[in-house]
């Protein structure tokens, strides 16, 4: 009996002198981008999902029934003011008590009209306030001057539901941050003497990335909408004055009204994906895109 108490008191002193591992955070975003950003924020200490699988498109997407049980696990959301946000993110807080949804981009300032990138959809899209503090162009991590005030508010935020790790949040904060000032360094130089020139997009998902290095997109799609065909003329002209060379292309939308307005310029239809979730290599790949045919 003796030994048998001694064994469980050292099996219980031996125990107490591991470290108890915390599960990580459980936290959801919405697109793949968000992911890259909480994961180089937040390193070992969050497991992200993401809602909005690739290839899905983020304006009409509706969560799976699976995709809410898993949410239901988790301690935040982040979210962007994305169109499919709008329409669910407040039945779901109401649901979910036990869940803080982020605003990442709480506090970007949107411009003040953006009509010169032709981009109706989106006035149209936020045409209602779900208690949303910004409306705007909601495609804010194509900049990369944005996403360091997305990294602030990450870090702040996890820093608020874990505040034990709120110094390796701020480290975090940090790292992203340098990623995010070197690589704005270096697509500054690459469009250095470039500014002014425009580049259509199909979808309208580049006016931050343009608003940053001098650029004018100019959207193919009208209202979120194919273009009519005297539309089409219109932008193909417009496309020819301004020296317009090449046509970006979401594989979340179809490329066939793009592909009649390179083939119009003359131009070329280059894939370009915004949701892609390595988000330095994806918007220095796009830079090196639209630079060689801006020159």
């Amino acid at each position: 009996m003796k030994k048998a108490w001694g064994i469980l008191v050292l099996a219980v002193l031996l125990g107490s002198a591991w470290p108890v591992l915390a599960e990580p955070l459980k936290v959801f975003v919405s697109i793949p981008p968000q992911q890259y950003i909480v994961r180089t924020v937040a390193g070992d200490l969050a497991r992200v999902s993401v809602l909005v699988p690739p290839g899905a498109d983020p304006h009409t997407y509706e969560p799976k029934p699976r995709q809410m049980v898993e949410l239901s696990r988790a301690r935040l959301y982040f979210a962007l003011g994305l169109p499919f946000e709008r329409v669910w993110l407040p039945k779901v807080t109401k649901d979910l008590p036990g869940l803080t949804v982020v605003h990442m981009e709480a506090d970007i300032e949107q411009p003040a009209g953006h009509d010169e990138d032709r981009d109706h959809e989106h006035k149209e899209a936020h045409g209602h306030n779900h208690g949303h503090a910004h409306q705007g162009d909601p495609h804010v991590w194509t900049s990369p001057p944005l996403v360091r005030i997305m990294a602030r508010a990450t870090a702040q935020a996890l820093a608020r539901v874990d505040p034990a790790h709120a110094a390796e949040y701020a480290a975090g904060q940090a790292k992203l941050e340098a990623q995010m000032d070197a690589l704005d360094a270096e697509i500054k130089a690459m469009f250095k003497g470039l500014e002014g020139r425009s580049f259509l997009v199909f979808h309208p998902a580049w006016g931050h990335f343009a608003r940053a290095y001098g650029l004018r997109q100019i959207a193919v799609e009208v209202e979120g909408k194919e273009p009519k065909p005297a539309q089409l003329k219109e932008l193909i002209e417009e496309g020819r004055v301004l020296g317009a060379r090449v046509v970006l292309v979401q594989p979340q939308f179809s490329r066939r009204s793009a592909e009649t307005v390179a083939r119009a310029l003359p131009g070329r239809v280059v894939v370009a994906d915004p949701l892609a979730e390595d988000l330095p290599a994806n918007l220095r790949r796009v830079a090196t895109e639209i630079r060689e045919a801006l020159r």
